[in-house]
């Protein structure tokens, strides 16, 4: 029976019908009976709310402080579309956990929706460790960070200026300003880019004076016989049951797209730059073998300075570290953290 579903399966990627079925293992909406959720908020710097779902381990001592890891959700999603899978299981192994919204996204403040701001992203995770290191329960001297993604990048850019973060880990990062700049593999030219810019600042005009705004980038909302894998590969995720979510109050057809006039921020932004001064607070960088997006994690940790680790999970593309579970490395994750969050 397995043989005929996966036969199956292969011809529907095959002939682009937008029919998928959830990939082996993929469980995306864990719950955990031995860890305790609840939702928060808290302002950042700018007095803007950001939501947040603590994720507390059963059975935790009064008169115990414990170590915390904030987790940041992949660029375009929501904390309950994988950084909340990281939350639990990092939770259930005896972590203090908060999975956040960024700005302008899910549950969290900003307008418009969907915009891009670096720099209230990078924030975000700055507002975390305010948060956290004020809970009588946490240990403020031993905060870290997930960053999934595009969160990865955040991450690393609020670790450059925030000591408190003492580890960092990145799961299938992207650096979203090369992405932006360059596209994967620097498929991007200069005319395009240019192009790009242009586009963006003529849809300034049109939003100033009233007029729509427009969404661009993101996962397609159909697949075609023209589709690609790495756009298979999104859709596979944020498309279907497996992980498909829509907070409260928002639209899904704008569920993962940036505002066009904003993306173009992401082009000022230098994550990897003087990532090397993060040092002597270590650095891991988890990527799979087969991901489009491994370029990223090995480009960082070359620049990044000891302690530093490139863990490559065999056999995993990018959305694999999204949500399943059996390919998620997290024994490496809890290793790591408790190295060093001490």
């Amino acid at each position: 029976m397995k043989r005929i579903l996966f036969i199956i399966e292969m011809v529907f990627i095959i002939f682009g019908t937008g029919i998928s079925f959830a990939q082996a293992g993929a469980d995306n909406f864990y719950k955990s009976t031995s860890v305790n959720a609840e939702k928060v908020s808290f302002l950042n710097q700018y007095k803007m709310k950001v939501a947040g779902n603590l994720f507390l381990p059963a059975g935790m001592r009064a008169e115990k402080k414990y170590p915390a890891i904030i987790v940041g959700h992949p660029m375009g999603a929501v904390k309950e579309q994988s950084a909340n899978l990281y939350a639990t299981k990092m939770a259930e192994r005896g972590f203090v956990t908060l999975s956040i919204d960024l700005p302008y996204w899910g549950e969290s403040e900003g307008e418009p929706r969907n915009a891009v701001s670096p720099e209230m992203y990078a924030e975000a995770f700055s507002a975390a460790a305010d948060f956290l290191g004020t809970r009588l329960f946490t240990d403020r001297n031993a905060i870290g960070a997930i960053g999934i993604c595009g969160s990865g990048s955040f991450a690393i850019s609020a670790a450059k200026i925030d000591p408190r973060l003492k580890a960092v880990a990145t799961v299938s990062m992207y650096d979203m300003g090369t992405a932006s700049r360059s596209g994967l593999g620097s498929s991007l030219t200069l005319e395009q880019r240019k192009q790009i810019i242009a586009e963006a600042a003529e849809q300034r005009y049109v939003e100033f004076l009233g007029g729509e705004t427009r969404y661009t980038g993101g996962t397609v909302h159909e697949l075609t016989a023209a589709s690609g894998p790495v756009e298979r590969e999104f859709y596979e995720f944020y498309r279907t049951p497996r992980g498909e979510f829509t907070p409260e109050g928002e639209s899904p057809e704008r569920t993962t797209h940036p505002t066009l006039s904003s993306n173009v921020k992401f082009m000022n932004f230098y994550p990897f730059a003087s990532i090397e001064t993060i040092s002597p607070r270590p650095l891991l960088f988890i990527t799979g073998e087969n991901a489009h997006s491994r370029e990223f994690s090995e480009d960082a940790y070359r620049l990044a300075a000891e302690p530093k680790e490139l863990y490559i999970v065999p056999g995993a593309g990018h959305v694999d570290l999204y949500d399943r579970v059996e390919l998620i490395p997290f024994d490496k994750l809890d290793t790591f953290f408790k190295t060093y969050l001490k």
